[in-house]
């Protein structure tokens, strides 16, 4: 009989825990990244530059080179809109993978709501 009783006070409160209306919200995810820092922590050297870049519907490339027009080393960087990205640096990949999951301290997360474009700070 206790459990009968207690039951549904179980259940209530475990849909209280589980139950957000604030979760419900639309948010935003933006990925930010130094291109030219995270190429220099990838394949090394320095004065990364973009030199072009083109929009799909599911992603952004950009075409960089390290160097001089005349010798210069060619990298391309893919950023899906999902958080992934894929680096190719001379037709070699050295990146594969998703940058929402900490893989790189030069790019940084932050969160927005969707509707009024108020940033979300996290704890």
């Amino acid at each position: 009989m206790t459990v009968t009783i207690n039951q549904p006070n179980t259940i209530e409160l475990n849909h209280a825990e589980i139950h957000h209306p604030e979760w419900d919200e639309p948010i935003i995810c933006r990925v930010e990244v130094d291109l030219p820092a995270w190429l220099s922590q990838l394949a090394g050297g320095r004065d990364w530059e973009v030199y072009s870049e083109a929009e799909e519907e599911s992603c952004v490339s950009f075409a960089m080179r390290q160097g001089t027009k005349v010798d210069s080393k060619l990298a391309e960087v893919t950023l899906y809109h999902n958080g992934y990205a894929l680096v190719d640096v001379e037709g070699k990949s050295l990146f594969d993978g998703s940058l929402t999951a900490g893989t790189s301290n030069c790019a940084h997360l932050s969160y927005y709501h969707a509707d009024s474009g108020e940033k979300i700070v996290l704890n």
